[in-house]
């Protein structure tokens, strides 16, 4: 299937699933709220759409022949042109570990099917004005003698040496770093990096742990029963 773009005013959402009736729906839904919709019905042609349409954000399948939603997020966010579009999930598998596999490839958030619309679009308005607000704050700081974070290369620099990160692994690392010597709650880091996205109860655990193997034990400090804390001495 070749793209189809329905040009409209307003931010731009690449749709890429294999499944025809979905691809509709959510085009009629989108193009109704006043985005520009583009489609794709597989991983390896969304990627080849995306760099020409350069989407705002992405709607991704998770189960698609020839490359899956993984595969095409993880290639997605390496890509100059597309590493900072939004990606959105969608998947008919609720598994925690399917959700960690997403976060951990790029994903912004994660929506199970079947799909309500007007949520979907209301997480779609969060997430893109979430990302207007980031994009305006300052995007090179340092966090500690060792440790600066660059959001505008979406990198940390440690030791003089650049350190590439998952988004979600970044955006939690920032967050704590934001404030540092502040708890914060494991509802807040939710509410802040995750949103209304439905995801395990060890995801947090598990990106913790990842940066605490990429910067040591020293800078991540656990509040027992509260959340985490970054330690800038």
């Amino acid at each position: 299937m070749q793209l189809k773009i329905k040009t409209m005013q307003g931010q731009k959402i690449l749709i890429v699933d294999d499944e025809i009736d979905i691809v509709e729906f959510l085009s009629y839904n989108l193009e109704k709220a006043g985005f520009q919709v583009a489609t794709a019905n597989n991983g390896r042609t969304g990627i080849a759409e995306a760099i020409k349409f350069k989407p705002d954000l992405i709607i991704l399948d998770v189960m698609m022949p020839e490359m899956d939603g993984i595969e095409a997020c993880q290639e997605l966010r390496n890509i100059k042109i597309t590493e900072d579009a939004l990606i959105i999930f969608l998947s008919a598998r609720n598994e925690d570990y399917s959700q960690i596999a997403g976060f951990d490839a790029g994903a912004d958030d994660y929506v199970n099917k079947p799909i309500n619309p007007n949520v979907l679009i209301s997480r779609i308005k969060a997430l893109l004005k979430r990302n207007q607000v980031e994009s305006i704050q300052e995007s090179r700081y340092q966090v500690s003698e060792d440790i600066i974070i660059d959001s505008e290369r979406y990198h940390v620099i440690r030791d003089g040496e650049p350190v590439i990160l998952p988004k979600k692994e970044f955006e939690l690392l920032r967050l704590l770093a934001s404030k540092p010597q502040k708890v914060f709650s494991r509802e807040e880091i939710y509410d802040k990096i995750w949103g209304d996205a439905f995801v395990g109860d060890r995801t947090i655990d598990v990106h913790i742990r990842k940066l605490r193997e990429k910067f040591g034990q020293t800078h991540i400090k656990t509040i027992k029963g509260v959340g985490y804390k970054f330690i800038n001495e």
